[in-house]
């Protein structure tokens, strides 16, 4: 559950563009927006217009045709063959699964448990099925699994629970899969873990859910997947608050690579990073369409966001809050106190994000940090965690040491973030925005009130954020009206008061010639 749900009633729950994948070694550019056309008989061709990034969904990699030489064949006639085999053979065995379906009775836990360097793989066809019967497919602490070109559908695993890779097993390789309708998570994540040119599509709870209580995930690569409609149970509407849903929730990752994805229409989040993760890339991506935030990086540090096209989305979840008029300003990339730290190692030691195009979301980049919400304070929720810079609970939990240096480092801060080259497109006519509530760039806080021995009360998080923890918006270009919310909710002005004196954003961007039109902060 995320540290910060119950913090944010007043927030929301919810360029040229490199896009061939990296394998390909080639750069692609970012064509008109709109469909493309072709397949049978002049239907809409699935693959969405935007250079290098394809459709995997019933598109995926077959797997081979006959048996590999030397695997084990395993038959989808004999229920729980491939278990039975499974526990039959050593490790680093491969097993071919022939085409069918394949089952694993009738027992709740009836699943598979691999061993160290097993490898699964599917012929064309082949479907490992749980029949709303079976919890999970793939599970136990083996390493260096691969398993390719199957169909997982049909597991029924608990909330927060995964499909595959159920315990975070490390070294894991998934590729060419269609993991789908699912309840809970399609897939867990471990260490080095590698998901490659899969469909992870109308699972209840999460396309993947990288999270591992032992030591955290290093090296996460995500590349060159479909992740699409998941979130089926709408879990926000269930748990309200819950932060528990979305295309992929990262959970305390340090070092994920996601590239070449295409993320879109999912019923929260596309992408969600939620408290001490670290050392991200997130380049050459497709996210649309989702009805929360395109990105949504908390509680986490260094972040590179660039070259992606982000599009359409956030248009539900900034629905919500202009239809009960709460004015916070829901940005489609949202960074809640998350930003640069130097004395966490990664690539970079700030957020950057340059090189996007941002179409017609509900509004652009808001940059927030709670003023109540640090390690030690009753704001920090559930889960006990304390920053990567403080690990120790104890060590900020202490009220008569507030005023000491100690206590800046038990805050995650939104800073060192530096917003550049980018293109920003909004449209009211497009995005149907309501007066005051879309189209709109912010960094803020709230007013510090609790707990009162707090050192944070009042207007100093407000201040420290708009003016002095180097949060810089340059060099972007801008068309369509758009407004600009500074300090707290209350205050927004149109271009000339964020270029203005104290804040000084954007005075060297480029804005067009509409961006004079009536906005939605001024429309009726």
């Amino acid at each position: 559950m995320s540290t910060s749900t119950e913090l944010r009633r007043g927030a929301p729950v919810v360029a040229l563009v490199v896009l061939c994948l990296l394998l390909a070694g080639c750069v692609g550019s970012v064509p008109a927006p709109g469909p493309t056309t072709g397949g049978a008989e002049g239907a809409p061709d699935p693959v969405p217009p935007v250079a290098g990034i394809g459709a995997v969904c019933d598109n995926t990699e077959p797997g081979p045709a006959t048996s590999p030489e030397g695997a084990v064949v395993v038959d989808p006639a004999v229920d729980r063959d491939l278990f039975d085999k499974t526990r039959a053979n050593p490790p680093g065995t491969t097993f071919w699964l022939m085409p069918g379906t394949h089952t694993l009775g009738t027992d709740e836990f009836g699943q598979v448990i691999p061993k160290d360097g097993n490898t699964y793989l599917g012929a064309p066809g082949a479907i490992v099925d749980g029949r709303e019967l079976n919890r999970f497919a793939f599970i136990g602490k083996a390493e260096n699994v691969a398993i390719r070109h199957l169909t997982v559908r049909g597991f029924v695993p608990p909330t927060d629970q995964g499909v595959v890779n159920h315990d975070s097993g490390n070294g894991w390789v998934i590729e060419h899969n269609t993991v789908e309708e699912n309840r809970g998570a399609g897939l867990r994540a471990g260490a080095g873990q590698q998901v490659r040119g899969n469909c992870l599509r109308n699972n209840g709870q999460y396309g993947m859910n990288a999270y591992q209580p032992e030591n955290g995930i290093v090296d996460l690569v995500v590349e060159g997947n479909e992740i699409v409609g998941n979130n089926t149970d709408d879990w926000e509407a269930q748990i309200p608050g819950c932060g528990c849903t979305g295309g992929i929730k990262f959970w305390s990752v340090d070092g994920a690579d996601v590239r070449g994805n295409w993320v879109h229409d999912n019923r929260g989040p596309g992408l969600w990073a939620d408290t001490n993760n670290n050392d991200f890339l997130i380049e050459g991506n497709l996210i649309e369409d989702n009805d929360g935030e395109a990105v949504f990086y908390e509680t986490s540090y260094n972040l590179v966001l660039r070259d992606n096209v982000v599009r359409n989305n956030t248009v539900v979840a900034g629905r919500v809050f202009s239809d009960r008029g709460n004015g916070f300003p829901v940005g489609t990339v949202y960074l809640s106190e998350a930003g640069g730290e130097p004395r966490v190692p990664a690539r970079t030691d700030r957020v950057e994000i340059y090189g996007n195009v941002f179409e017609n979301n509900w509004s652009g980049i808001t940059v927030w940090e709670n003023a109540d919400r640090f390690c030690g304070s009753a704001a920090n929720t559930s889960t006990g965690s304390c920053t990567r810079l403080v690990p120790d609970v104890d060590e900020c939990a202490q009220p008569e040491i507030a005023s000491e240096p100690l206590y800046s480092d038990c805050r995650w801060k939104s800073q060192r973030i530096d917003i550049h080259d980018n293109e920003f497109a909004f449209s009211p006519a497009v995005v149907g925005c309501a007066p005051g509530f879309a189209g709109r760039m912010a960094v803020l806080s709230n007013y510090g009130t609790f707990p009162d021995w707090s050192p944070y009360m009042g207007e100093v998080v407000q201040e420290a954020i708009t003016l002095e923890q180097d949060v810089r918006w340059r060099a972007n270009t801008y068309t369509g009206p758009w407004t600009f919310v500074m300090g707290d909710v209350g205050t927004s002005s149109q271009i000339d008061g964020w270029q203005a004196e104290p804040y000084l954003q954007d005075v060297d961007s480029t804005f067009g010639a509409d961006a004079a039109e009536p906005s939605c902060e001024t429309a009726q």
